[in-house]
């Protein structure tokens, strides 16, 4: 199936992007021929119905799927300006989980402290100078807008925070180590209303910064958040563009049917 892709006329800076990208549980094709541009300090939302590969393609995008055996890529995911393909064995998966870090669909604080969870990152990467690291903690933790709720408490543990918060610090501790892209997978989907609109916020004021990729079941949100859109099926990406003409006129069927509920 030819995927749709509709690019804008005057586009932003590509800040990566997929090329022919296919990957393999052992056997099974879970992603065929992916091609996408990523552009840079935009949104970028996946959509799709559940098992389409949203989460994988995702995952790709810093080597979650290294973590296992058997699994496989075929194609190329750039990273610009240096178009360093992070897929090729010779590129450290440590280096481009630093570049390019992920929020995950359930809070995942680490066992330690509120300062520790931010500063984490920073230490694996070698950093001695804690005057250096006490400061990138309080940057993160305002970027991640929950300084002021936890600024008093930093020795506290991170699991004592309520849930929004604790993805909120989650957010904080991705961008404590300054990446190019950050990697949303459903980052609201256990959270309450209130919460969630806090995060929704929190995207919109931090592309500025990073460029963000997300998946998301929840069309609103996609709607809300995204600047982009790609409708993904059976590992395919079946249309890309941008968010009002996606929403607003698909030139595809199928496309169509999902948004409108009719499919999927």
């Amino acid at each position: 199936m030819a995927s749709t892709i509709t690019l804008p006329e005057n586009p932003p800076t590509i800040k990566a992007k997929s090329t022919d990208l296919d990957f393999y549980y052992g056997s099974f094709k879970a992603l065929q021929g992916v091609s996408m541009p990523i552009y840079e300090n935009k949104v970028t939302a996946l959509i799709g119905p559940s098992g389409c590969g949203k989460s994988t393609y995702l995952r790709c995008f810093n080597r979650m799927h290294d973590l296992y055996p058997g699994h496989r890529y075929d194609g190329s995911i750039e990273l610009h300006p240096d178009n360093i393909n992070v897929l090729d064995k010779n590129v450290d998966p440590i280096e481009v989980r630093m570049r390019i870090s992920m929020v995950f669909q359930k809070p995942n604080p680490f066992p330690k402290s509120i300062f520790e969870n931010v500063a984490y990152g920073l230490r694996v990467r070698g950093e001695k100078s804690e005057t250096y690291i006490q400061d990138k903690v309080e940057a993160a933790l305002r970027g991640g807008a929950i300084w002021n709720e936890v600024k008093n408490r930093m020795s506290d543990a991170a699991t004592n925070l309520s849930g929004g918060q604790q993805q909120r610090l989650c957010i904080a501790r991705s961008l404590a180590t300054d990446p190019e892209i950050i990697l949303f997978d459903e980052p609201t989907s256990a959270l309450d209303p209130k919460a969630t609109g806090s995060i929704e916020e929190l995207i919109g004021e931090i592309k500025n910064k990073v460029t963000i990729l997300i998946v998301t079941h929840n069309m609103q949100q996609a709607a809300r958040v995204s600047d982009y859109v790609s409708y993904m099926y059976l590992g395919e990406m079946i249309e890309y563009g941008a968010t009002k003409d996606i929403f607003m006129k698909p030139k595809r069927q199928e496309t169509e049917d999902y948004i409108t509920g009719r499919f999927g």
